[in-house]
């Protein structure tokens, strides 16, 4: 298990890009694929959601962690903190999700959207605390995975009008993303999304008598702090 820090790419998307973790995984393990080995990342997580990336050293294991995340047996558990005070203390999402892009004209080629035509998805949410920062309410939730769509967690809560804190791309019709890419982090941005990155943690991967757990990460207990 790698416990992964946000604004770190899992894997390489284009030439040229910063490193990753699997850049990292590759030095790090460099005995091991020396003497056979071969590193396969289980598990995704944007950019900028911090926490548990599952990686497999050899190819018996790839293979049959791979057997298992086809047959839903992880359970993955997610920590937010969300704009707004949700009326229920735990609620579910059932809502099906797909590429805005498909449907509708969309700036953002990796936007999401819910959408009647979109692929079934189901996520849960339950209320930790709510608290208040600068006259505004906010929400400490746990979110459980029953599906694993792209985004799905940011999509559904931004459905349910509990968008994620720092979330450029979702809650903001999307500005803030495009804001980002033209000018990098601004004194705006920063006053807009407090945090400069979504407040989306994986802290919980069970797999039958393996449960690994990531604590919350500094950012995220400043937040909760103050």
């Amino acid at each position: 298990m790698v416990d992964k820090p946000a604004h770190l790419l899992v894997h390489p998307s284009k030439p040229g890009n910063p490193p990753t973790l699997l850049d990292g995984l590759v030095q790090l393990l460099a005995f091991e694929l020396a003497t056979g080995g071969q590193i396969s990342i289980m598990n995704r997580l944007d950019r900028e959601t911090s926490g548990i990336v599952l990686a497999a050293k050899h190819r018996k294991a790839a293979t049959e962690l791979g057997k298992a995340k086809v047959a839903g047996e992880f359970t993955k558990t997610y920590e937010a903190i969300i704009h707004g005070w949700p009326e229920a203390d735990e609620f579910a999402i059932n809502e099906p999700v797909l590429r805005k892009g498909t449907v509708e004209p969309s700036e953002i080629h990796v936007r999401q959207m819910v959408h009647p035509d979109g692929k079934p998805c189901s996520t849960t949410v339950s209320v930790l605390a709510r608290f208040a920062k600068r006259d505004a309410k906010y929400s400490h939730v746990r979110c459980g995975l029953i599906t694993g769509r792209m985004h799905q967690i940011r999509v559904h809560l931004e459905w349910a009008g509990h968008p994620l804190l720092g979330d450029k791309i979702y809650g903001h019709c999307g500005q803030a993303y495009l804001d980002f890419i033209a000018e990098g982090w601004t004194p705006k941005l920063a006053k807009q999304l407090i945090l400069n990155r979504h407040a989306l943690h994986a802290c919980g991967l069970k797999w039958r008598d393996f449960h690994w757990k990531s604590p919350l990460p500094h950012d995220f207990g400043e937040i909760l702090k103050k």
